[in-house]
């Protein structure tokens, strides 16, 4: 198993009570992997301990990447949450550290120098 930043970078931050997360490969074929792999159900399952009420997955093929809309995923957001991270800052660090079977075609999807 290999951490899914091996192909990919993100971002992430909040909207209210929700959050965004961008997943953003390093090449086509890590984004053609992206597309295949990091699923609704998969993000979901993963965010499931921070109490994640629904997510949406958007494309944007322009830049390489997938961004995913976490509902509720805040606990009430910056100014009700108790969370060391009110803001969602770290959600794309915390997605990027999920573990993925290394792609056969490993190698054109890393980044490079």
């Amino acid at each position: 198993m290999i951490p899914l930043s091996t192909i990919a970078h993100g971002r992430s931050g909040d909207k209210g009570n929700h959050a965004n997360v961008a997943v953003i490969a390093y090449t086509q074929a890590g984004y053609r992997w992206l597309l295949e792999h990091l699923t609704v159900e998969r993000v979901q399952r993963f965010f499931a301990p921070l109490g994640v009420t629904r997510v949406a997955r958007f494309e944007a093929g322009n830049v390489l990447a997938v961004t995913f809309l976490l509902r509720d995923v805040l606990a009430g957001g910056a100014s009700r949450s108790l969370r060391s991270d009110t803001q969602g800052k770290t959600l794309a660090l915390a997605l990027l550290q999920m573990p993925i079977n290394p792609p056969a075609d490993l190698d054109a999807m890393r980044r490079t120098a």
